[in-house]
């Protein structure tokens, strides 16, 4: 009875020992992980800084074209065409607010696909296989932020 347990106790230490051995022949090399500080990367990016500036100037003249459109509509003394201006200039910053967020979205996904395609190009350059926002992990992974920084357009 006792040489049968050893027997079994063996063959099991031999059959994991092999199955060990297959997972790790058919394992692909090991992940190389990488983190990244997203926030200091756009804030860096000159198409961030260029869109920023863009909207601060949309966001100016919006500010002025209301101005203009309150003194216009002040100046008028009929009722009628006092709330007919109104309207007018209402629907007329409706459809410039609308024009710039589209605008704004459009360039915002551009810029956002950039530097995306910037980072995954720097991690596969430095051999990583892996690239997670330095937010989303607690410990672990290679922060290459500022090798991502130093590339970034």
């Amino acid at each position: 009875m006792k040489k049968v347990l050893t027997v079994l106790a063996l063959s099991a230490l031999m059959m994991t020992s092999a199955v060990f051995a297959a997972e790790t022949a058919t394992t692909p090399k090991e992940q190389k992980i990488a983190v990244v500080d997203i926030q200091k990367v756009v804030a860096a990016s000159s198409q961030v800084k260029a869109l920023k500036s863009s909207q601060e100037a949309k966001n100016k003249e919006i500010a002025t074209f209301i101005k203009k459109a309150q003194e216009d509509v002040n100046k008028q003394t009929d009722a009628k065409k006092k709330q007919s201006l109104a309207e007018s200039y209402e629907k007329q910053l409706k459809q410039k607010r609308e024009a710039n967020l589209k605008e704004y979205t459009t360039k915002l996904k551009a810029a956002d696909a950039d530097i995306t395609k910037q980072i995954g190009a720097k991690a596969t350059e430095l051999g990583y296989t892996m690239v997670l926002p330095k937010s989303a992990v607690v410990w672990g992974g290679d922060d290459i932020t500022a090798t991502v920084l130093k590339s970034i357009k």
